[in-house]
């Protein structure tokens, strides 16, 4: 699938006769933030078929991280705060403690949703957020590690193959990260 999107985006830049660059400037430039807005226009100004426009906006997206919460006018702290608000506010300590703690392992894209954060090197290796008002949930992508009661092994297509919920900043300890770093080595 990856082999699949470079190809098409090597074409789109043939197409256009610009870098994939150049065209990550003109979507920031245009100060749209949703992704039908930008692919829309990406058609009209462009030219660009549908196919070739919603892929250019995937990668431009992913790439930023931020970039579509920052053009909104948010900074990270502003999503997370979106995220962990009222009675989740609570869990915002455990969210900064596991970010701490997974920071060394290198270079990660954060990029926000709506209500959870994904955690991306070439590919998604963890997101977290919110569950309940009680605990975050860390999904994770990683292949061939036997579930355990902690290390809820997930039906496949999911999103994620396991989670873990975490209800206090304490819980955020050793086997949980080594779990992360297994995920984040794979994704890389």
């Amino acid at each position: 699938m990856e082999k699949a999107v470079a190809t098409q985006l090597a074409n789109i830049e043939k197409r256009t006769g610009k870098s994939l660059d150049a065209l990550a400037r003109i979507v920031r430039s245009s100060g749209l933030t949703k992704h039908g807005e930008i692919r829309e226009m990406l058609k009209k100004d462009l030219g660009m078929g549908h196919g070739d426009a919603n892929t250019l906006v995937h990668h431009v997206l992913q790439a930023d991280g931020l970039s579509a919460a920052e053009a909104a006018g948010k900074t990270n702290d502003k999503v997370l705060d979106d995220i962990y608000t009222g009675p989740k506010s609570a869990l915002r300590p455990v969210h900064e403690k596991f970010m701490a703690a997974i920071a060394p392992f290198g270079p990660f894209e954060i990029a926000p949703k709506k209500g959870y954060v994904s955690l991306r090197r070439k590919k998604q290796f963890a997101m977290i957020g919110p569950a309940t008002n009680s605990k975050i949930e860390v999904g994770l992508n990683m292949k061939d590690v036997p579930g355990t009661v902690r290390l809820a092994l997930q039906p496949p297509g999911g999103m994620c193959q396991y989670k873990v919920r975490v209800t206090r900043a304490t819980e955020v300890d050793a086997e949980l990260i080594g779990w992360v770093r297994r995920a984040y080595d794979a994704a890389g």
